[in-house]
């Protein structure tokens, strides 16, 4: 067990980051301080916070009673010694190197030794603050993205002195609050600032060349981007002073390109706000986007050749940061390897800079974005499923990398393998979309390959020579919760979901888990999680035999090691009875009752409400799908797993090619309900 367990947490600064990063904190959960010079400081973010939430309230988003238990979690004070218990202290104010190491010295008096000291920087070296601290060992950078209490992601960085320990703990600390990490190393502007501040500073630089005016940059570069606000607007949301401190921070440490330009520097001068009105000149769309696109693809290899940061780090960071559409590789991969390289010399070249290796030798198919990445930790193998902005939906890309990221694991030289995603989500189903442009062309074929390449890769996950353990720390949806079953041990977070939404968009489960599930919960409670696509929480799915165990996010890792420990699963025999008397009813409900029954009424559910609440739920699911995995459970119940799921898998041309998949799949892609055909018994 880590040395470092964080249960409750701390932050310094109650200005709008810090009230933004404690908000955040409290509405996962945990208790949070937030500290501050005075008290007026303190009542001062309270206030912020307070205001956030009831907006959100106004909008819809939050209940009035999910406030006021978000505000229970949260506590202001000025006494600092009330620090004296907290696991993990995040600072974030003002951005003043000798202001945070001042903190930083002063946290180190009043804090516990265990107590995990993180800084919000996004310009300094985590070292030079943890310098001034009697345990720079436990201090790490926590840079998050505002506005803190929405935006996931946090750059968690280390610097040389770091506890591994402490780093891990701290990664598994945002995990546990809802947040997206990405490592970084204790590089100028880390991976995210390191590319963003050069595409704002460069459209500044656009405009003092007279290249076009700040309309025309601005339209421009969203445009390009594919984002929401041009870096003009960005710069008048954030602080245009910001924006300049960050590129004066670069260009020290790096080189005169990253400098801010003389007109953001006058700007700065002159005060206010950037004014963006106009029509733009659509004229030099080329040139501004040739310019922006370049800075970008140099900036992004660059920081990735020197070990900032990696290529999926990178794009997650636009992704789930800067919320682009495309990371800065997908956008490189776009517009393909040789314009690439074309643009960014044609940006870089006049300030004396040379493009990078990874770019100057890319290969002309790309550069590789692994969205399944594999590496050997210690006697493991670590198997990462890196799209957090899909939820880790499994594609066609992915799913072949995925095959071959489980070959490699299964190559190493270690005891076992664990599978993990980054984000909220483990793995939220397969691609959609994928499945409706194909039955829109009537073409079944790829559909059913893509299930059978599925089945195929499930199948080598467990019994085999090492044992495969699935890290659920989020949703596990459809193909995500048949991916965790296909594992010898299912280790669960409290933020895990498992779920089999399949009926209700006209199929069902076709990756293993219609037979994987039976034979974990039993063939009743298979069904009842299957017909009505009940969502069920890790405590939940711990009870019924889905998962093996759910723990915190802070023993997650080692409980995920101790299972390897416990070897491989070779067979599993189905339940014969319900696990325990509270899920009698439900076992004996679908032991006894037909799907036909229950669509019509013929099941008495006794005024149980659990069962009044299965059958409304089946009342919205597609008959078809349901009457024919009815068909697949009877089945697999009677043969082998292996031949169990050649059933299933031959089984999904039926429920496929009738007209309710195409209908219950377009209406999920379309945010409607479904208007599903009845029922032919």
């Amino acid at each position: 067990m880590s040395a470092y367990q964080i249960e409750k947490f701390a932050v310094i600064g109650a200005g709008n980051m810090g009230s933004g990063i404690a908000q955040k904190i409290a509405a996962e959960g945990h208790p949070v301080v937030l500290v501050d010079l005075d008290d007026a400081k303190v009542e001062r973010g309270l206030g912020i916070i307070r205001d956030t939430l009831q907006k959100g309230v106004e909008r819809g988003i939050f209940k009035p009673a999910k406030v006021e238990k978000i505000l229970g979690k949260l506590r202001g004070t000025s006494d600092w010694t009330e620090l004296a218990d907290v696991d993990l202290v995040v600072e974030a104010v003002f951005e003043d190197l000798e202001v945070k190491r001042s903190v930083f010295k002063r946290l180190g008096e009043v804090c516990k030794p265990t107590a995990i000291l993180g800084t919000n920087t996004s310009s300094f070296y985590v070292k030079d603050v943890a310098a001034v601290t009697p345990n720079p060992e436990r201090v790490v950078g926590l840079h998050y993205f505002y506005h803190p209490a929405m935006n996931r992601l946090v750059e968690v960085i280390s610097h040389a002195g770091t506890d591994p320990a402490a780093f891990q703990a701290a990664w598994a600390a945002q995990e546990a609050i809802g947040k997206t990490p990405i490592r970084s190393a204790d590089a100028p502007g880390f991976v995210v600032n390191r590319y963003f501040v050069p595409w704002i500073n460069e459209s500044v630089r656009l405009l003092d060349e007279g290249v076009a005016d700040i309309a025309t940059i601005e339209w421009a570069a969203k445009k390009a981007f594919g984002v929401g606000m041009g870096p003009f607007e960005l710069m008048n949301v954030t602080g245009v002073p910001i924006s300049m401190h960050a590129a004066n921070t670069l260009g020290h440490e790096l080189h005169g390109f990253y400098a801010p330009a003389r007109g953001l520097c006058a700007q700065v001068e002159r005060g206010g706000d950037w004014d963006f009105s106009g029509e733009p000149d659509e004229s030099r769309y080329d040139d501004v986007a040739d310019r922006l696109l370049g800075v970008v693809f140099y900036v992004a290899c660059q920081l990735v050749e020197e070990g900032v940061g990696t290529v999926e780090d990178t794009d997650i960071g636009a992704l789930v940061g800067l919320r682009w559409p495309r990371g800065p590789f997908h956008l490189l991969n776009r517009v393909g390897v040789e314009r690439a390289q074309l643009l960014a010399e044609a940006a870089v070249s006049p300030h004396g800079l040379e493009l990078p290796t990874l770019l100057k030798d890319a290969n002309p198919a790309g550069i590789p974005v692994q969205l399944v990445s594999v590496e050997k930790r210690g006697e493991h193998s670590h198997l990462l499923l890196n799209r957090p902005a899909a939820l880790n939906a499994l594609n066609q890309k992915a799913g072949m990398q995925f095959i071959s990221a489980m070959h490699l694991a299964r190559e190493h030289d270690t005891g076992g393998i664990i599978i993990s995603s980054t984000g909220k989500a483990f793995v939220a189903g397969a691609d959609v979309k994928f499945f409706v442009d194909n039955l829109k062309r009537d073409t079944f074929g790829p559909i059913y390959d893509f299930a059978a390449a599925g089945q195929q890769i499930y199948r080598l996950l467990n019994g085999g020579h090492k044992p495969v353990v699935a890290r659920v720390q989020g949703l596990a949806l459809g193909g995500g919760a048949e991916l965790a079953l296909a594992c010898d041990w299912v280790i669960a977070s409290p933020k895990a979901a498992f779920g089999f939404p399949e009926t209700g968009i006209g199929i069902y489960p076709g990756l293993g888990g219609t037979q994987r599930l039976a034979r974990r919960v039993g063939l009743p409670l298979a069904k009842w999680l299957v017909y009505t696509g009940e969502m069920v929480d890790a405590r939940t799915a711990t009870a019924i035999g889905l998962c093996d165990d759910a723990v915190s996010f802070a023993e997650l890792d080692a409980r995920c090691e101790a299972a390897i420990a416990q070897g491989v699963v070779r067979g599993r025999t189905a339940p014969a009875t319900a696990p325990s008397a509270d899920w009698q009813p439900l076992w004996d409900f679908f032991s006894a009752h037909t799907v036909d029954q229950i669509l019509s009424g013929a099941a008495d559910t006794q005024g149980d409400p659990r069962l009044e609440r299965a059958a409304k739920k089946m009342g919205q699911k597609s008959a078809h799908a349901l009457l024919q995995v009815e068909k697949v459970f009877a089945e697999g119940e009677q043969l082998e797993l292996s031949a169990a799921l050649d059933f299933e898998l031959e089984g999904l041309k039926e429920v496929f090619l009738h007209p309710d998949a195409l209908e219950g799949m377009s209406a999920l892609l379309e945010n409607r309900r479904p208007a599903f055909g009845k029922a032919t018994v």
